[in-house]
């Protein structure tokens, strides 16, 4: 009966016993204090460590998100530019691109720098000239009209232009805003600048603060007539139906094209903004992942300092029949224990302040009295987060591996004790 409780007890994985020995380690008394503080922190370390990173991941997540929806919803996704003649065919042209499958707008445009001004400011824009129909298929700007109205944009001379550089102009809709551009007139003396006042018939606000603040849309007749380019354009701005494929449409846009154009996507236009936003993302997963990493070796020192305190106990196992598997599987228990409850609490409170990160950001605010997401410095009027699947999972997989592997010496080191060591000082 002996020998066969024996065995039972050698071979069984994961063994009721083993469970509950497990259990009682986890609890504190008295002279175990310490160790059981230790305990804690790990716990408290991996828990702050996973809600931290899903936190921030989801947040730049966000950021990239709204920052790619804004920017693309404004500025095509490929950039058809002339070469060897100017595109004075342009119509042309943008018909043939209309009609290729998975592209959903070609709007051609005449952009230019210009000075704009008002009796009490002046600021520095891009005036992009174009066609009344083509402005009304972009939605960021058509949705988001504040004031006026881009109803018969193309039969005058007005312009719509960003609220923020309303508020920087003392402009509204209905005012007058003056635009000077470096080349104008040709005259006998030279080229002089060209000083014209245009009406402002409508305000948008995309929520991007440096296109509200930097952008003006003109009628693309008058652009054309603005910045002396007679029956031509500067570009056609294609917008497709999936940008993250864009490579699919570039074969056939060029051949949709039928004359020689030079391409430029939208990852090269704005390859410098999102590779530091990558870099920063990748910067701030392996810091935050730290946390995680000093949490687990926290495990590992109270997972040994518990094998030394639980010396005898092990030997007494040990003469009782126990094996070294099960020894090593107690320890193991104990120290995952610790890391997956702190993995898993740790998640749910990362996607708790995930889902209601906009509401805590105008709580702090309040209570502290200052703007903690100004605009001006990020870009967009409120805090984005996206909880990314993938990444979330990758994040808590990463966690519980770590506890894991920090309880692999600590339960080795219980599993090889000698139990007549440990026994002989008793």
């Amino acid at each position: 009966m002996d020998e066969t409780m024996t065995e039972t007890v050698q071979t069984a994985p994961f063994a009721p016993f083993e469970w509950m020995l497990s259990a009682r380690y986890l609890r504190a008394r008295r002279k175990e204090g310490f160790i059981s503080v230790i305990a804690g922190f790990s716990f408290l370390g991996i828990m702050l460590g996973v809600a931290t990173l899903i936190i921030v991941m989801a947040v730049m997540n966000g950021f990239r998100k709204e920052l790619l929806d804004k920017i693309l919803g404004l500025n095509g996704h490929i950039l058809v530019q002339p070469l060897e003649s100017p595109l004075t065919d342009w119509k042309d042209v943008a018909d043939r691109l209309s009609q290729v499958e998975g592209i959903r707008l070609a709007a051609p445009v005449v952009d230019g720098q210009a000075l704009a001004s008002s009796p009490w400011n002046a600021s520095g824009v891009l005036v992009r000239g174009i066609r009344s129909d083509d402005l009304n298929n972009l939605t960021s700007i058509a949705k988001n009209i504040k004031q006026g109205s881009l109803e018969g944009f193309d039969e005058g001379q007005g312009v719509a232009i960003g609220r923020r550089l309303a508020d920087q102009l003392s402009l509204h809709a209905g005012d007058s805003i003056t635009l000077v551009a470096p080349k104008g007139a040709v005259t006998p003396m030279g080229t002089t600048p060209r000083i014209k006042p245009y009406k402002i018939v409508a305000v948008f606000e995309i929520g991007m603060s440096e296109y509200d603040l930097g952008f003006v849309f003109m009628p693309l007749a008058e652009a054309q007539a603005y910045f002396n380019r007679s029956n031509d354009v500067t570009s056609i701005e294609v917008f497709t139906t999936n940008p993250d494929r864009i490579d699919a449409f570039r074969k056939a846009v060029t051949e949709a094209a039928g004359r020689p154009v030079f391409l430029v996507d939208w990852r090269q236009r704005n390859s410098t903004f999102f590779n530091a936003l990558q870099v920063e993302r990748n910067v701030m997963f392996l810091i935050l992942t730290m946390i995680v990493l000093v949490a687990a070796l926290n495990i590992v020192s109270g997972l040994i300092m518990l094998v030394k305190d639980k010396g005898s106990d092990i030997a007494i196992l040990r003469t009782m029949g126990a094996s070294q598997g099960s020894i090593m599987r107690i320890f193991l228990i104990t120290g995952a224990s610790i890391g997956v409850v702190g993995t898993l609490v740790g998640f749910c409170v990362g996607l708790v302040i995930c889902l209601n990160i906009e509401s805590i950001r105008q709580f702090l605010s309040w209570l502290t009295s200052t703007e903690l997401f100004s605009p001006e410095l990020y870009f967009l009027s409120k805090l984005p987060a996206e909880i990314d699947v993938g990444e979330t999972t990758a994040v808590v997989i990463m966690a519980l591996t770590l506890s894991f592997l920090a309880t692999l010496y600590p339960s080795w080191r219980a599993a090889r004790l000698d139990p007549v060591e440990a026994l002989r000082y008793e």
